[in-house]
């Protein structure tokens, strides 16, 4: 157990400086991209350094494999070359025994990932969205899905404007049941309109069925409502823009994904993106896992039997190989061309599989 502990320890110790490296230089990476997007647009250092944290946890979340097996590779070839593998396979520890300790820590780490790394990251990310939308063009766009409907806010310098529709179609290029609010520079409102469904167009929104209301002071808005069979409203909105807003997965965290899933669909939108997104998560751990046993497999060995360089670069190439098939097994269920679960799940099963056939064959011949 005093051994189990000790290894345990020390893998622990190579993941957190790993991280701490990885940490440091995204953050100057970022912070130099942060300078070079803004730097025309009077955003201070401090600013751009807020943005370059804020920024961080969602890159460390997803190279977090590539850490994995960095502390691995550390943590083995720094026992072998102290002959602490040597010693504990002549007291008749196995490999596979000695592998329990960091397999268990990757697990561990995995599940706080899970539970608390995706829930920073969305609260990150969210921020991080708005400040970049607010520096751009002084946030004058935003959405947002509940349970009564879709959110969407445009803004010139005319005024802002409230859109809210029931559903939408698949992009939200076309609103249905549609409400616009218009509001000038003071805050006031201007006008009300209802109309059955809004198509987003270059430069407008093209009502139809649509009736509109005057709000401002002193008239009757009911006697003053006119009907229109086709109306535009100017907007600045653009497709692409709508997309940012609605952003990615990860701004989403795991415990609020299911209720997430559940208004996109209720919305209209497909929801096959973030429900691929959120297996795969679930999935993560075990990903860990055989990201730890990967690298295991190339470099539990003694130095002296050299080669140590490509049994490292081994690892990591494999590594990367495995990353990509994750990658590429989502895109696939994201795409609906397989299930969903098995697009999360398959990936890392298949790892562990792979992982632990190298480690018996090294072991074992």
């Amino acid at each position: 157990m005093i051994l189990h502990f000790y290894f345990a320890r020390r893998f622990a110790m190579s993941f957190l400086i790993i991280t701490g490296v990885f940490l440091t230089l995204v953050v100057l990476v970022d912070l130099i991209e942060q300078t070079r997007r803004f730097s025309d647009m009077g955003v201070t250092l401090g600013q751009r350094l807020t943005l370059s944290l804020l920024n961080a946890p969602e890159t460390i979340n997803q190279i977090l494999p590539l850490i994995m097996i960095l502390a691995t590779v550390v943590l083995f070839i720094s026992l072998a070359r102290s002959s602490e593998l040597v010693v504990a396979r002549a007291a008749g520890r196995s490999a596979m025994r000695t592998l329990m300790s960091p397999v268990v820590v990757a697990l561990i780490i995995g599940c706080m990932g899970v539970g608390m790394l995706t829930p920073i990251v969305a609260a990150t990310t969210k921020r991080y969205s708005a400040l970049v939308d607010g520096y751009r063009s002084g946030g004058a766009s935003t959405l947002s899905i509940s349970a009564e409907g879709l959110w969407l806010r445009q803004g010139s310098e005319s005024g802002q404007t409230v859109i809210r529709a029931s559903q939408s179609n698949a992009d939200a290029s076309v609103l249905y049941d549609v409400t616009f609010m218009e509001y000038g520079e003071n805050g006031s409102p201007l006008r009300r309109i209802e109309a059955k469904s809004a198509a987003l167009q270059l430069g407008a929104w093209s009502l139809r069925s649509a009736k509109e209301w005057p709000l401002q002071a002193g008239i009757n808005p009911e006697g003053n409502a006119t009907t229109h069979e086709l109306l535009e409203v100017p907007s600045s909105l653009t497709l692409d823009r709508i997309r940012e807003s609605l952003g990615t997965p990860a701004s989403v965290a795991i415990w609020d994904m299911p209720e997430f899933i559940a208004q996109l669909e209720q919305a209209g939108f497909s929801a096959r993106r973030h429900k691929v997104w959120m297996q795969a998560e679930l999935a993560r751990p075990a990903f860990l896992m055989a990201m730890v046993l990967v690298a295991a497999a190339f470099t539990m060995r003694h130095t002296r039997f050299g080669g140590t360089g490509i049994a490292v670069l081994s690892a990591v190439l494999m590594g990367f190989g495995l990353y990509f098939m994750r990658s590429f097994a989502q895109i696939l269920g994201e795409n609906g061309q397989i299930p969903t679960v098995l697009a999360a799940w398959a990936p890392p099963a298949a790892a562990i599989l792979l992982a632990v056939g190298l480690l018996l064959h090294a072991e074992d011949g």
